[in-house]
């Protein structure tokens, strides 16, 4: 494990907490729904951090972050990670954001053009009438806090990784899962989902050709939180600036699941993003390479993947 240090920021309202990892050009990594900066596999971020100094954030109200519990919406999340970028003294940084972190790093790259270098977007939408969303029943199982931690666990996983491998994965790893839930304020998930309900009726699907960052977009071809085929809608409105997808055919993974206990992580598989680590890298460290956006890439709605 990369050596890291630990700070908090004061912004409006709230104390964000961040992690500081690796050496490189700087590279701001945004997690999603009811995730902390603690829940990627640590595997990925050593990765990533081999080249690049990241900063992870916990948005306002989650993990080592506190706030004034006041509702907020995705634009004042970007606020925040704007001010963290601002404190740090980076003049620009490139931007990875997974899910809910990717409607943070459209609108960040949106209210701060000068400062974003490269955009990567994992398994997100463009949000507003442009989005398609998850199913009702997957949608409410996302946001249900009922039960005990160990319900809780075994619903996340159920939706994060297919049914052939949910079950294995919690009888490995439910009690950490349920542990981490645990610790989850219901009020926190609450006002998380209002902010996501926000974003699926405003978004910003209609400016993102304002966005002028080069952009990497990848998902799981059978994502069932954040169905595919927003994949597609995000490239057909980055197409100027696209340089394709990732090369592979990805299966339902979601989450962005990693835990931990004392000083020992315990991970979850988090296959699909290991494998494309390298053109991750690559991706901050030299720019975005053009690639033909073939047939496969149209079959987005299907599951059929997304590949160059």
């Amino acid at each position: 494990m990369t050596a890291e240090s630990l700070a908090k920021i004061q912004v409006d309202g709230a104390q964000i907490g961040y992690r500081r990892i690796g050496n490189g050009q700087p590279l701001l990594v945004l997690n999603g729904f009811a995730a902390t900066s603690a829940d990627w596999d640590p595997s990925f971020i050593d990765g990533l951090a081999s080249s690049n100094d990241l900063i992870l954030l916990d948005h306002r109200g989650i993990g080592s972050s506190t706030d004034d519990g006041k509702a907020f919406d995705v634009a004042q999340l970007a606020d925040d990670a704007a001010h963290v970028v601002d404190t740090l003294g980076f003049e620009r940084t490139s931007v990875l954001g997974w899910s809910m972190g990717g409607f943070i790093a459209q609108t960040f790259a949106l209210q701060h053009p000068d400062r974003v270098n490269k955009l990567i977007l994992l398994s997100t939408d463009p949000g507003g009438a442009q989005a398609d969303l998850a199913s009702t029943a997957v949608w409410s199982q996302l946001i249900d806090m009922s039960g005990t931690p160990h319900e809780q666990a075994r619903r996340l996983l159920s939706l994060l990784f297919p049914s052939c491998v949910a079950e294995s994965l919690y009888r490995e790893f439910g009690d950490i899962v349920a542990a981490a839930r645990a610790r989850l304020s219901p009020d926190l998930v609450k006002r998380q989902g209002a902010a996501m309900d926000a974003w699926h009726r405003n978004g910003v699907g209609d400016r993102l050709r304002e966005i002028s960052a080069p952009v990497l977009i990848a998902t799981g071809t059978e994502d069932v939180v954040i169905p595919p085929s927003n994949a597609l809608k995000l490239v057909q409105r980055h197409s100027r600036r696209m340089a394709g997808s990732v090369p592979r055919r990805w299966p339902r993974f979601h989450g962005a699941v990693s835990t931990s206990a004392g000083r020992s992580h315990h991970r979850l598989p988090h296959a699909w993003l290991n494998r494309c680590l390298e053109q991750f890298r690559d991706v901050v460290a030299t720019g975005l390479r053009p690639v033909r956006l073939g047939a496969a890439l149209q079959n987005g709605p299907q599951g059929r993947g997304y590949s160059s």
